[in-house]
């Protein structure tokens, strides 16, 4: 089976007919059922493009990352009351509304997350992203 990487632009190229393994099913399985994906035409295939990724979910709170963003390098938050966005650098609220107590929250779990939120935000850059990857300050 050729090799699957779900963390770039055209994340899965596999054909079903080339899954051999319960692993590889749960995870193309997965791909389709939970994350935000769309579908194109690669080289005369069909694949999924993946929009955005969920990085976590914190206390109802599901947090995501998109391909195509713009600066700074930030993360989003949603849950039935809350819709914000936070700079993955130092987890400063850039936009939405958050209560007092879920924020605390947010920022507990990015004091831990940080690395993976940035993991996740280099390896979602589109190749023409105009924001780039991530790189901490010196």
């Amino acid at each position: 089976m050729k090799k699957q990487n779900r963390y770039i632009k055209y994340y899965f190229e596999v054909d079903p007919a080339d899954l051999e393994t319960l692993e590889e099913w749960t995870q193309y399985l997965e791909s389709i059922l939970n994350d935000p994906c769309s579908t194109m035409v690669f080289d005369g295939n069909l694949i999924l493009t993946e929009i955005k990724a969920r990085v976590d979910k914190v206390r109802g709170m599901t947090i995501e990352i998109y391909t195509n963003e713009h600066a700074p390098p930030h993360f989003h938050v949603h849950s039935g009351s809350v819709n914000a966005s936070f700079r993955i650098d130092d987890c400063s609220l850039l936009r939405g509304n958050i209560s007092n107590n879920d924020f605390d929250k947010i920022k507990i779990w990015h004091k831990s997350a940080k690395p993976i939120l940035i993991e996740k935000w280099n390896l979602l850059r589109p190749t023409n992203c105009t924001v780039g990857i991530y790189k901490e300050k010196s």
